[in-house]
């Protein structure tokens, strides 16, 4: 696909998040919106996967570290194929197969059950030697937050897949500056990102704009390179990115917009798909 036809996609993700948080009244939107290009880029460009056979043994594996950005993942997904757009809406309803958080029983397409935080990269680095020791091709993707990464147990899984390492796995940190608590450097400061994963012995990609489709690109081309390292993307984004009132605010790390707010975010990605339309 070309960038312009992802980044057209990008924003149905992004209406998905919308939906989805303001029918559950609750959820995370805002690292949700920050990630969204990244998972277009992932489930319609990057990874090797097949909605219609899903469970295919060579399919490429995604885990999402920081699971409350689940109203993001399930809205690719949807939009991918692997169940109705229109489930999006049941979000964190009882009986809904989306919940809160990421579950391998219940959600098709997800890989694992994630949501304590820190704890996704590890399940990722053992899909990455799980590939390894059994001779398969896939590879593993994992995307962390800024603020997860102040877990011990994400530093004990890159002390792992760098002394393995594991060249089939991905590891992407969404660096938008904020956590529930405020700005990630005021809270613990988890800089420089970049020298502390190669500390662990991997090869580091910084990506300026992580919500530019081109520079995710130019990003995994190289991950594609890489040989005797796992990779580190560290990709600078915007938190609520594409909602006018959510951008660069905190407040909306963990909570829906009521109705008016709905309609103001729905409103303005409409307007960003009209633009995309007219270029």
């Amino acid at each position: 696909m070309t960038d312009l036809e992802l980044q057209k996609i990008a924003v149905e993700v992004r209406k998905g998040i919308i939906a989805g948080t303001h029918s559950a009244k609750a959820g995370h939107p805002g690292g949700s919106l920050s990630a969204a290009d990244l998972f277009t880029y992932l489930y319609f460009e990057e990874m090797n996967i097949d909605p219609k056979n899903p469970d295919k043994p060579d399919r490429d594996r995604f885990v999402l570290s920081k699971g409350h950005a689940a109203p993001g993942l399930y809205a690719a997904l949807a939009h991918r194929g692997f169940f109705p757009v229109e489930a999006l809406t049941t979000l964190r309803h009882v009986g809904s197969c989306l919940q809160g958080h990421p579950c391998v029983q219940s959600t098709p397409g997800v890989e694992a059950s994630t949501g304590s935080l820190g704890q996704g990269v590890s399940v990722a680095a053992g899909m990455a030697l799980a590939a390894k020791l059994n001779g398969d091709s896939y590879h593993v993707y994992a995307l962390l937050g800024d603020g997860e990464i102040q877990e011990g147990q994400v530093w004990e899984a890159a002390m792992f897949a760098g002394h393995r390492k594991l060249d089939n796995l991905c590891v992407i940190v969404d660096n938008n500056g904020l956590q529930i608590d405020g700005n990630v450097d005021d809270v613990c400061s988890p800089y420089p990102i970049d020298d502390k994963f190669r500390a662990f012995n991997f090869h580091v990609i910084n990506v300026e704009d992580g919500n530019d489709m081109a520079q995710l690109r130019a990003a995994f081309a190289q991950v594609k390179t890489v040989k005797g390292q796992p990779v580190a993307i560290i990709m600078k984004t915007v938190k609520g990115k594409g909602v006018s009132y959510m951008e660069h605010v905190a407040d909306w790390h963990g909570k829906a917009p009521n109705d008016e707010e709905c309609t103001v975010a729905m409103e303005d990605l409409k307007k960003a798909g009209e633009a995309l339309c007219q270029m």
